[in-house]
């Protein structure tokens, strides 16, 4: 089990990917949409998606990013990953429309037989599964960011655009910051998605 560097965690979900309404066509055209999207907002900030790990969750995605890339590069993805998705949403009808859920955190991690382990991967994806995300009012697309990363990365240019929240999932209980306006200032909610009212919140 060898250590790696210390390196840039993302984690996201689709909200709602189960829900009745969408077969599984509907699915597999989210999840196909769900890995061109991501790779197109990465490319967007100079991020190769070629040169990232990623391992399939399903209904979401992990992927972890080389140590060579600059964490700073990740200040603009939550910007560029709500465009292209709102792009998306307005090319394809309700059930294939798609909303996540992103977590952003960086940490030590080790290598498996299996893949990546460790603390900070655990933390990632609590942060992914807390309930002040889940309850957010956005449109397309909730951010949360832990403390190392806002404090480290977030807060020298977007501080303005997070709000800090207490985060209690399982045995984990820290702070994070969520993301709320949009690179322009703008509310994150300005374009909505229409998706079926029974899915409104992230969960």
């Amino acid at each position: 089990m060898a250590l790696a560097a210390h390196r840039t965690i993302l984690v996201v979900d689709v909200v709602g990917f189960s829900m009745p309404a969408r077969t599984n066509t509907h699915q597999a055209n989210i999840r196909r949409a769900l890995y061109l999207l991501l790779a197109q907002a990465l490319s967007s900030i100079g991020v190769r998606w070629d040169d990232c790990e990623h391992e399939d969750r399903g209904d979401g995605v992990l992927v972890i990013v080389p140590p060579t890339v600059s964490k700073s590069l990740f200040v603009n993805l939550p910007g560029e990953l709500a465009s292209v998705l709102r792009t998306h949403n307005a090319e394809h009808p309700a059930e294939e429309q798609i909303r996540l859920r992103m977590a952003l955190h960086a940490g030590e991690i080790q290598y498996d037989a299996h893949g990546v382990i460790g603390r900070a991967v655990i933390l990632a994806f609590r942060l992914l599964d807390a309930d002040v995300l889940r309850t957010a009012t956005v449109d397309v697309l909730g951010v949360i960011v832990s403390s190392w990363f806002y404090e480290e990365v977030i807060w020298h240019s977007q501080a303005d655009a997070y709000r800090k929240v207490d985060v209690q999932v399982k045995e984990t209980h820290v702070t994070a910051w969520i993301w709320t306006t949009a690179p322009t200032g703008g509310p994150v909610g300005a374009v909505p998605c229409q998706l079926p009212t029974n899915v409104r919140r992230f969960v």
